[in-house]
């Protein structure tokens, strides 16, 4: 099928060029590697290419091109194009006013089907709130980046095949701890920084061992896990909150409506994994249904 990649991400550059797109993002493996050669820049506007796990770009490739890293989980082709556009305003890559172009498909396939046209910061069937400049002010983007890779996974798969539903608090701990309460002893108690930090890869299968844990888990700005099955009790003095929303993320809602944290929540009963800050759900992004 690379006659139809080929035509697809033709027409893409078109549009790009067209648009004064941003850029145009792709998906490595769905793309050979001549589809990714950015040595005719003057023709095209910058690509950025989306890898899936530990997957890497082509070496020659390397040094050229920005990458966006994304687990290797099943996504709904929208789902697909919302995590990588997440992942590049949490990066930097992105703001508000940016319009992109992006290709996506079923990777088992092998081709490109779908062409998606977004303004970032504008696009509120992508992104549920438009308030995006500061969405990680107050957290380091590697962090952000590493707990949105394990909720999608854990959502994605489970524990033991069995659904989880868990929220990750990102940043102002102090405020946050000041708010909730422990419902378990905590389990991170008495271990080094480093060895508790969630940028240790070391660390995942704790951390996704704990998620059947009630509440939430609480990390400082930098990684480090201060507790987990942690009670939010702001929930119970906010009033605002979007509508139909269950306990975890009326929680979630509640907690980043009166703090600076951000919160991920995974939801156990439809997989979704939403993004929430100052009370308000920046972006949700689905389990596709089997």
């Amino acid at each position: 099928m690379d006659f139809l990649n080929k035509a697809i991400l033709k027409f893409a550059c078109q549009i790009g060029q067209d648009i004064k797109a941003r850029a145009i993002l792709l998906y490595a493996d769905m793309v050979p590697d001549l589809l990714i050669d950015t040595t005719n820049n003057k023709t095209c506007c910058e690509r950025i290419i989306v890898t899936r796990g530990d997957a890497d770009v082509p070496e020659k490739f390397s040094n050229s091109i920005n990458v966006l890293n994304v687990p290797d989980v099943n996504l709904t082709r929208v789902g697909q194009i919302k995590i990588a556009v997440t992942k590049g305003i949490a990066t930097g890559l992105f703001k508000s006013g940016d319009k992109l172009v992006c290709l996506s498909g079923i990777s088992k396939f092998g081709y490109l089907d779908c062409i998606m046209i977004i303004d970032v910061g504008r696009e509120f069937e992508i992104f549920t709130s438009e308030e995006i400049k500061d969405i990680i002010e107050d957290v380091y983007p590697e962090v952000f980046d590493v707990v949105l890779n394990i909720a999608l996974e854990l959502a994605a798969q489970g524990r033991e095949s069995r659904p989880v539903g868990t929220i990750f608090i990102l940043g102002d701990h102090e405020k946050v701890l000041q708010l909730s309460r422990q419902m378990i002893i905590n389990p991170f108690m008495g271990y080094a920084e480093n060895e508790r930090n969630i940028l240790n890869p070391n660390l995942k299968e704790t951390i996704k061992e704990f998620s059947a844990i009630d509440g939430a888990f609480i990390l400082k700005d930098d990684g480090v896990i201060v507790t987990a099955g942690r009670h939010l009790n702001a929930a119970l003095e906010s009033k605002d909150f979007p509508k139909g929303l269950g306990s975890r993320h009326i929680a979630a809602a509640g907690i980043t409506d009166v703090s600076h944290a951000i919160a991920v929540v995974i939801s156990e009963s439809t997989g979704t994994v939403s993004v929430f800050k100052d009370g308000k759900i920046f972006v949700s992004i689905e389990k596709p249904v089997k």
